[in-house]
Formats: structure tokens, sequence, C-alpha cells
């Protein structure tokens, strides 16, 4: 009997030393510097929306948020990097539809599933876009599918990684055409940055990605904008087609994303703390300008919303994956 009172004992107490753990983490995080670590190289997408959320969060968390870039396989190294952290909250990433989305969909060899993290809340959505050199002779999109055509498997395009949207954008324009999905080579680089720079020094012919770090480059000339994959045309790039004028409104499915995520089973408070951050983040004037100079289109959602929209998402690729051929 008094064994079974002192086991008794024992359970209560640990039960309220949990519980009391869990309102002490939840009064005291953060209480040191954040990890954001963003799995794309310096000036994509995924860095610019990393650097734009630890600038406005810092109002709201009073502690410092480091970015990190942890560059790999289209963004799955930086990924698996924080979903083998620990789950404090301490350790948080940059996600981004290619390596959340299209490459658990679309290849079979990503060591995550697409709901293996925490999802903590939608930030914004990247229209895509169509950019060659503003010195290419190729002045239009009608003008890149004719040289696709005639040359194909002879020029090339720039990508972030091997499965993602950066790739699915191009081979939908191929097969659109009735052309194979490797129409045109595809190269790799280790993030959008990268791809600007291989399309201004003219080592690719074109590229497709998010349109944040193609604007400044865009509206100074030195890149031009072939078709944006809105149902409107936007105001970064005003001449240029959407894809419903150029006959191709199947692209308007493919578009960029930025989310907050951490690993798999942080605590409720962490998560709870952050979905608050963001709520106050949603209504700050200044992070809407800052995100909508870039391009991209504010729109930070729950938890629970972003779980349904990436869900979506990675349905919708799935769907894809054997007429694209990616990564079978």
């Amino acid at each position: 009997m008094n064994r079974l009172i002192g086991l008794f004992f024992a359970a209560a107490v640990c039960t309220v030393y949990s519980a009391s753990q869990q309102v002490v983490h939840a009064q005291q995080y953060p209480n040191k510097p954040i990890m954001l670590v963003s799995p794309y190289g310096v000036g994509g997408n995924a860095d610019l929306a990393a650097r734009a959320l630890a600038l406005m969060a810092q109002k709201y968390v009073d502690k410092p948020i480091v970015i990190v870039n942890k560059l790999g396989a289209g963004g799955i190294v930086g990924s698996q990097y924080v979903l083998d952290a620990a789950k404090d909250g301490y350790t948080l990433l940059l996600a981004r539809v290619g390596s959340q989305a299209v490459a658990p969909a679309l290849d079979p060899a990503t060591p995550y599933k697409w709901d293996s993290f925490t999802m903590i809340g939608m930030l914004e959505l990247d229209p895509y876009v169509c950019v060659v050199s503003g010195k290419s002779p190729i002045k239009s999109f009608r003008d890149l599918l004719a040289l696709v055509k005639s040359r194909t498997g002879r020029i090339n395009y720039a990508s972030t990684g091997n499965a993602d949207a950066s790739v699915v954008f191009p081979v939908k324009i191929f097969l659109n055409m009735g052309l194979a999905s490797d129409a045109a080579v595809k190269v790799p680089y280790k993030g959008a940055g990268d791809t600007v720079s291989a399309v201004l020094g003219g080592h690719v012919d074109f590229a497709c990605n998010g349109i944040s770090p193609y604007t400044g480059g865009i509206k100074a000339g030195d890149l031009r904008a072939l078709v944006v994959s809105t149902r409107a045309r936007i105001p970064e790039a005003p001449d240029t087609p959407t894809a419903s004028e150029v006959g191709m409104p199947n692209l308007e499915a493919v578009s960029g994303w930025s989310a907050l995520y951490g690993p798999a089973g942080m605590p409720k408070s962490v998560v709870d703390k952050w979905t608050s951050v963001l709520a106050k983040i949603k209504d700050d004037a200044e992070w809407n300008a800052a995100v909508r100079k870039r391009g991209s289109m504010p729109n930070i959602m729950t938890p629970e919303e972003t779980r349904r929209f990436v869900e979506t998402q990675y349905d919708a690729y799935r769907a894809l994956a054997p007429q694209l051929s990616i990564g079978k």
C-alpha cells in the first residue's frame, strides 16, 4: 500500500514538474539568439525572405536572429540540418516551395517528407518569372519558345536544384510546346542569387524563378522579363505578359513561397510564441512595404492554414510526377 502511495506521489510530482517546466519555457523563450537557416545561397529568394523576417521579428522577440546559409542539394541539406536540430525553437528554417513541396513530391531521394517539420507559418508568395540578360537577342517569350524549338537540347537554363519549381516552370513550358522535358539543358546552382549572375554573365540562356532576386535587374534593364506566373501583370514588370497572355495559363500553378518551419515536435509554447509574432508582423506596415518592394506578396498564415496550403502544393506537384519525370 505504501509502495502504491509512493508511486502515485512520484507520478504527481513528475506531472507538476513537467507542467511547470512548460510554463517556465514559455516565459523564458527566447533567452538566447535564434538561428534561422536559409537552405539556399546569399541573395536568393530564401535568403532575402529570411533577412526580412529576422529584421522584423527582432522587434517582438527581443533576441538576435542570426541568418545561416546552409547550401546543398537544392535546399535539402539545410532543411535536413534543421530537422535534425534540437526541438527547442532556437534552430528554425526558412522553408521554400522547392525544398519543402517539390522535392518531396518529385524526387524519391529526398530524405524527409513534406510534413516532417513543424509548420509555424506561411510568410509570403513569389510570382515566378522567366528572365534573360538585357543584352540577349531573346526579346520576348515567343522568341524563347522559337529558340528552344529550333535548338532543342542546345540551350540551357539556370535552376536552384534538380527538382524544384525553377525546374518545373520551364519543363511545363517545354511540355506545353509538345517537346520533351529535357528540351533545354538544366544547369543547377546553389541559390537564386547565383542564377542572376549566371544569366548576366551569359553562362546560361535563361532562368525561371521567384521574382525577388531579379527585381533590381529588371528595373535597371540588366535583365529582361519574358513572362510572369500571375493572373494579372505586376508593378515590378508592367510590360511583361502573364502566363495566360502567352497562351500557357497552366503556368499559374507554379509559384514560389516562403514559410517558417522548425524541427518536428517543437513545444506548443514556442509555436504559439511565433504565431503571435507573425500575427504582429502581418499588420506591420514596414514589413508589408519591404516584401512588396522585392516583388513578393505578403501572405502570413497560421500553422493550420500553412499546413493545408503546403499539402495542396505537394499534391499538385505529386500529380505532375508522371508527366514531368523529374528525379524518377
